[in-house]
């Protein structure tokens, strides 16, 4: 684990971070989404003439970025337009992570029906009532810690989705303080491939299909380690019940792309390795299938990761239905609206169990002292409120 006095300087280092909005805003407030025990906003984006039962693409922005910036470099509006559906981009805010992180190690944050997660599920409902979407074809991707989170909306309501892609980032449950997500995030330590395994399922109950993943990250990544994808990996290996070796390699667009497949061929898993990236999100911004647009942690390498993701989950070419979750049997197609909704008492309660409690639930974690620490020494060099 490293030392109280290397967590603060990596947040230090942080602190210089601004926010990453570059490019016009062409998303809208989703408001009245419940009662967002995880105190998120939610944006979206809808296409006009959206047909009622359109899938729809759940986005998650990395450290330091707003949805809006993250849409307009990832160019996942203007796919959305092009192939019919709709963007959900939930969306930090700095009262909760001052660099405007999602919180992908914090307990009461990524565990079902508490905190973020929860709030990111509510807007799911919201948005599918409001546009009359297909609950059998939702998907969710981010980056950085916005993949991390993202991997932990796959882990505790794996039937509200169909696929997920997780870009930089982490499995999850491994982490669970400040130390451990920085040791995490450079690839030290970390429990087994058979523990995060067992995270995964513990998560959830869930008894169907689960959704497919698609694994993103660069080889020259120096802030959120490559190992974790092979971790990342290993976590959905188990549910899918596929081999540790993929079933096939080849290369696109230059780079490694590994798949796994079910004794059908059925693609389940896929890893990308991009060659001499840094952090970021792989993008192709150029020629006629280029997309979205260069910015901080935003990289031009030749391979559009929106389209290829989109395209894995068979929402391009025509292709929409092809992965949804009916077609592959895992079950109930009112899912959302059972998991993510209470009722107007359950609703006070969950903000009050949230808001009030939380605070005091960490107080009584057993590494309460060494975070009581930690926070005192950011307050004092004024990176923290």
């Amino acid at each position: 684990m490293r030392k109280v006095s290397d967590t603060i300087t990596r947040f230090a280092a942080m602190r210089g971070e601004r926010v990453f909005s570059q490019g016009p805003d062409r998303l809208s407030d989703l408001a009245d989404f419940g009662a967002n025990p995880g105190a998120l906003r939610a944006r979206f984006f809808a296409p006009e003439n959206l047909p009622i039962g359109a899938p729809l693409v759940v986005v998650l922005h990395g450290c330091s970025q707003s949805a809006a910036g993250y849409d307009h470099g990832s160019g996942w509006s203007r796919l959305a337009a092009e192939e019919g559906f709709a963007v959900l981009f939930p969306e930090q805010q700095r009262a909760n992570n001052p660099h405007l992180c999602f919180n992908w190690f914090v307990p009461g944050d990524v565990t079902r029906d508490r905190g973020e997660v929860f709030s990111i599920c509510q807007m799911i409902e919201a948005i599918v009532m409001k546009h009359g979407l297909d609950r059998s074809r939702i998907f969710i991707t981010g980056l950085s810690a916005g993949g991390a989170m993202a991997n932990a909306m796959l882990a505790t309501y794996p039937e509200l989705f169909a696929g997920g892609a997780i870009i930089a980032g982490l499995p999850y449950g491994s982490a669970s303080t400040i130390p451990e997500a920085f040791d995490r995030m450079r690839g030290y330590g970390g429990p087994s491939s058979s523990e995060l395994q067992q995270r995964l399922v513990e998560a959830s109950r869930h008894q169907g299909t689960w959704p497919r993943i698609s694994v993103w990250h660069g080889a020259a990544d120096n802030t959120v380690a490559p190992s974790n994808t092979d971790s990342i990996i290993a976590q959905w290996q188990g549910v899918h019940g596929v081999n540790a070796d993929p079933t096939r390699g080849e290369t696109v667009d230059g780079h490694i792309r590994q798949v796994w497949c079910d004794s059908t061929g059925h693609e389940l898993l896929e890893k990308y390795t991009v060659a001499s990236m840094g952090h970021g999100t792989p993008l192709k911004t150029g020629g006629t299938d280029g997309l979205g647009n260069t910015a901080p942690f935003m990289r031009e390498v030749g391979i559009s990761s929106t389209r290829r993701i989109a395209d894995f989950w068979g929402l391009t070419n025509g292709h929409a239905t092809k992965y949804s979750k009916l077609e592959t049997g895992s079950g109930r197609s009112d899912g959302a609206k059972a998991l993510c909704t209470y009722s107007a008492s359950e609703n006070a309660r969950a903000v009050r169990t949230d808001k009030e409690e939380r605070p005091r639930d960490r107080s009584r974690r057993p590494e309460a002292d060494i975070g009581k620490t930690i926070e005192d020494a950011l307050r004092a060099a004024g990176l923290m409120r």
